[in-house]
């Protein structure tokens, strides 16, 4: 019996020690696996960067990382995914394009330049009496005029929105990133922030990628 009582004893007193080495091994386990999961691959020296991006695996994911670069102040970076994530503009904190913008402006070009036009020409340039019908009237010019404004519309949407996405670029560094060509397409979802941003700095971007718990974190090339 006196046996038995000690061997208890000894059992009960590993028991704690076993639980402290058990828990310790899996803080361990969890710091190595964090490390995995936010790999970093650094750049080549001497070497112009483009910016830092961070992949997911996930949409949530990704939206949660762009919360987390919107509320940290960035301004020049971006999110690539390969289909549209729906709440996406909002965790970004878009705003509404300017776009229209440069569709109003052709359109009223158009309209302005249509009716001065027919007046140009019917009431001043070259006047025909016609069964004693006025030189010029904004009724018959309003269908010339509506297809110029139509015509000048789409002409400013078109060159807005190649200005504002600064094209024609002949050549941009993330198409040359294996990593963002094999992901960005296919099943990964990436956030680029750029080295041209205010906020930037390669150590704060690297540490709020971290944060954000990516997968990998890769500098893109010039």
């Amino acid at each position: 019996m006196a046996a038995k009582k000690k061997a208890a004893s000894k059992k009960a007193a590993m028991r704690p020690e076993a639980a402290a080495k058990k828990s310790a091994a899996k803080k361990s386990a969890g710091a190595a696996s964090l490390t995995a999961q936010s790999s970093v691959r650094e750049p080549a020296n001497d070497v112009d960067l483009y910016g830092v991006m961070g992949v997911y695996d996930t949409p949530a994911d990704a939206m949660h990382a762009a919360e987390k670069v919107r509320d940290a102040g960035y301004r020049r970076w971006d999110v690539h995914t390969p289909f549209p994530v729906h709440g996406m503009d909002d965790a970004m904190g878009m705003k509404p394009s300017k776009v229209g913008y440069f569709s109003f402006a052709g359109g009223a070009t158009g309209y302005t330049v249509g009716m001065t036009m027919i007046y140009w020409m019917n009431a001043v340039d070259y006047q025909i009496v016609i069964g004693g019908k006025p030189m010029f009237s904004p009724f018959f010019a309003f269908p010339v005029s509506y297809e110029c404004t139509i015509l000048l519309a789409a002409f400013g949407t078109l060159l807005g929105m190649a200005f504002l996405n600064r094209l024609p670029r002949l050549h941009h560094p993330l198409l040359a990133n294996k990593t963002f060509r094999a992901g960005a397409t296919h099943d990964k979802f990436i956030v680029v922030i750029e080295t041209t941003d205010p906020r930037y700095s390669e150590t704060d971007t690297v540490d709020l990628l971290k944060s954000t718990g990516c997968k990998k974190i890769e500098f893109v090339e010039e």
